[in-house]
């Protein structure tokens, strides 16, 4: 039997039994002690994730709630496992973690780098307030300078051309790990720059790179409570039914022969539609979470006629049909319901992208269907129409790239996983945005061009010279992390003055770090300076 989300509430009798529950009290603190209580907890943090910097960096061992502890290398996966006894401290670190996360949805990595950046702006900031400073003028004068710090990035960044330098990137992101690189590389040679690569847990000791049919468009859940992975924040299907639906979804009766289809044949169920209103969302919901129901509904991709022309694409792809009224179809006609339904091999969601792994389809009729594409394209006089066109194509044609990740254990497996992901997280971004040199190289000569910004008052040159300062910590926290002098190393970087110099933390020399294959990913260290906590 199916749940239905009722809206009725329960009348009030003589019978009924009444708990009144006190909210909890509000701690209000102000001024130093509130700032330094903070502080300890951003400084608990980022000593935490700082140790992963660098080539020489050590793993993380995180407790898990059940099964295996976690090894990690990752900042941003160090960085949410940490939460703190003390409110207020747990309040410092809870600021600083969400600098790590939100640089990780922008960039996919840097989080290591931006939670040194972002302690190192705090802690410098509470001394300058402490101290009698006016906080908005510090502020004025951080934000020049990362405005400045901005702009030297972008004047020497290096586009990524050449497949040995997606090989570069990728092995120094994964740890110097060859593998990895290589199986980035040729997993972007094979579905392009643009194309969809995802990462998967294998069942062999080695890792593996297998190219399948799939098809991705930017469309996320539409509740969170469709999560099936809380960790990665995802939903993810095997072998789902696929219903594909040109209308928006209004009313519980409309959805329920699809929900009893769905009960009855133990499946799963993806729902692909113009929009779901709250009446029928509440009952998948509802049948998700006390009847275990696996679903999840995303809106349909484009507008207009290309929304039509790429649910008709899904369909051929999954082998089903697009219920529409323009062909008298409907929803609640149960005894159509095998023949309106696609299927996939598998399906993950997450708030942003939908990614339909090998569908149902026919490979005649997907064949027919990119030859119609093409002809439309050779008809067409509209560069915007062509364009769409040529999207729907390359989804159609591109296939995806599975990284299938090898190991002895579950353990080996995870951090493995972690690492593959990072890395190939970071040569996207480096493919879009281009790579500066590594080694902290890039931010620690960006510091010496603020030394000639111009400022209206004292407080504001104190800000600049805290994102000055900050500019140094990520150089000096790898070398640290190499076991040398990260203040010495900085310095002799300083002296010679040579932007193309950096410090190899791998073999301890002073090198040429383009040269050397040692690079960073330009979008990472934006997105590093851009998520600033004052």
């Amino acid at each position: 039997m199916l749940a239905r989300a009722s809206a009725r509430v329960a009348k009030c009798n003589p019978g009924n039994v009444f708990q009144v529950r006190h909210a909890s009290s509000k701690e209000i603190r102000f001024g130093c002690d509130a700032r330094n209580q903070m502080l300890a907890g951003c400084n608990r943090l980022a000593d935490a994730v700082g140790v992963t910097l660098g080539p020489k960096g050590r793993n993380v061992v995180i407790e898990q709630p059940y099964g295996s502890p976690k090894i990690t290398k990752d900042g941003v996966t160090v960085a949410k496992s940490i939460e703190l006894g003390n409110r207020m401290m747990n309040l410092g670190a809870q600021l600083v973690k969400q600098v790590a996360s939100t640089t990780n949805d922008i960039a996919g990595d840097g989080t290591t780098t931006a939670t040194l950046l972002a302690r190192a702006i705090f802690r410098e900031g509470c001394k300058a307030v402490d101290a009698g400073m006016n906080p908005m003028d510090l502020l004025r004068g951080i934000n020049l300078a990362v405005e400045k710090v901005l702009a030297h990035l972008n004047s020497v960044t290096k586009n990524v051309t050449t497949s040995e330098e997606i090989f570069n990137v990728a092995t120094i992101s994964a740890n110097g790990d060859k593998v990895i690189g290589k199986l980035i590389a040729d997993a972007m040679e094979k579905v392009g720059r643009d194309g969809t690569i995802t990462v998967s847990e294998g069942k062999t000791l080695t890792h593996e790179l297998e190219l399948v049919e799939g098809l991705k468009f930017d469309r996320g859940y539409i509740s969170p409570y469709f999560i099936t992975n809380s960790k990665e924040q995802k939903v993810e299907l095997e072998k789902p039914f696929v219903l594909l639906y040109d209308k928006r979804i209004s009313s519980v009766k409309s959805i329920l022969p699809v929900l009893e289809f769905i009960v009855q044949n133990q499946g799963s169920l993806l729902i692909i539609a113009e929009d779901v209103d709250s009446e029928a969302l509440a009952t998948m919901v509802v049948n998700k979470l006390r009847l275990g129901l696996k679903i999840c509904a995303v809106k349909a991709p484009g507008f207009g006629d290309h929304r039509k022309a790429m649910l008709h694409d899904i369909a051929v792809m999954t082998g089903g049909q697009v219920v529409t009224e323009e062909t008298g179809g409907s929803l609640e006609d149960a005894h159509q319901m095998p023949q309106m339904l696609g299927r996939a091999k598998s399906v993950t969601v997450t708030k942003d992208t939908t990614l339909v792994i090998e569908g149902g389809g026919e490979k005649a009729t997907i064949d027919e269907r990119c030859d119609q594409i093409r002809v439309s394209m050779e008809q067409t006089h509209s560069d915007y129409e062509k364009e769409k066109l040529q999207e729907r194509l390359a989804r159609m044609t591109g296939g995806v790239a599975v990284i299938k990740v090898g190991g002895a254990s579950e353990v080996e497996v995870g951090e493995a996983k972690d690492r593959i992901q990072d890395a190939l997280c970071a040569t996207k971004a480096a493919v879009e945005e281009g790579i500066v040199p590594g080694g902290g190289t890039a931010l620690l000569y960006a510091s010496e061009t603020l030394k000639t910004i111009e400022t209206t008052n004292y407080d504001q040159k104190v800000g600049v010279g805290i994102v000055r300062n900050a500019c140094k910590q990520p150089c000096k926290t790898i070398a640290d992390n190499a076991g040398h002098e990260g203040a010495v190393v900085v310095g002799n970087l300083l002296r010679e003055a040579d932007p193309t110099k950096g410090f190899n933390a791998q073999t301890g020399e002073y090198v040429d770090m383009m040269a050397a294959g040692k690079d960073s990913r330009t979008k990472a260290r934006r997105g590093s300076e851009e998520e600033r906590e004052m």
